[in-house]
């Protein structure tokens, strides 16, 4: 559906070419804003902004990089005049236990998830602020709610990207700069796909709505928070998880 909800909006999305990065893409194009998809994966991305059109453009970006950070940002304001949007979405995930999660690969998992998205909350201040002000959505997790097994990289990324949200929500308040996270739970993906996960009713009946969310049902949370519609909404955290973070399914309290 088209509409112009996000006209006023001009956003990069890192972690853009695939998966829930190209649906936030998709999503900030389809209501009539212009976006700057970002990635490693250059020839998804590309293919990717082929189809957007003339409202798209792809740069290659490592959010570890600062240097690459500043190149991004600067491409994105040469190209389209201004940056209004940051959706903070490039993410790597872990699966070990912390007993055996090695060091180097904790760290790593820290300097995508958590190093990545400080890098890009500094990166967008000034051209915002030129602009007179913008959003940043910054992508965390069901994992940055709550403790989840399996996931101590991954999951103490996330919640450093939820506390990392209210800090500088609380700073830059003034410029008119809202920063809020969204929290999705297990989402049908090209990764999540790749373990098994399968989309529809009944396949995923550790929360209260029983499936597993699809990346529009995420994307349109994150185009709220980019428009206009949320511009009284900085430092919150919105979980978009079928319930996973209210608490245990009625299944699991009655033994089912």
């Amino acid at each position: 559906m088209k509409s112009d909800r996000l006209a006023s909006v001009t956003a990069i999305v890192t972690g853009g070419s695939r998966g829930l990065g190209a649906a936030f893409a998709r999503h900030i194009v389809s209501h009539g804003g212009k976006v700057v998809v970002a990635d490693l994966l250059d020839d998804e991305g590309a293919r990717l902004v082929d189809e957007l059109g003339v409202s798209a453009r792809y740069v290659h970006l490592d959010v570890t990089d600062a240097a690459q950070w500043a190149s991004a940002v600067a491409f994105t304001v040469a190209e389209f005049g201004a940056l209004t949007g940051l959706v903070n979405n490039a993410g790597v995930a872990t699966g070990q236990f912390v007993e055996h999660e090695p060091v180097e690969h904790f760290r790593s998992v820290l300097e995508v998830n958590l190093v990545g998205v400080f890098n890009g909350i500094q990166a967008v201040i000034a051209p915002m602020r030129a602009a007179g002000g913008g959003s940043i959505v910054n992508i965390s997790s069901s994992a940055g709610l709550f403790g989840l097994a399996l996931t101590a990289g991954y999951g103490a990324s996330k919640w450093g990207v939820r506390g990392l949200t209210k800090i500088a929500a609380v700073e830059l308040g003034t410029d008119r700069i809202r920063v809020n996270s969204v929290h999705p739970g297990m989402t049908y993906t090209p990764m999540t796909a790749q373990v098994g996960i399968q989309p529809g009713e009944g396949n995923y009946p550790n929360t209260p709505l029983a499936r597993v969310g699809m990346p529009d049902e995420i994307a349109g949370a994150v185009g709220y928070l980019l428009s206009d519609e949320a511009t009284y909404v900085t430092g919150a955290e919105i979980a978009v998880d079928g319930g996973w973070t209210a608490g245990p399914t009625v299944k699991y309290v009655m033994g089912q």
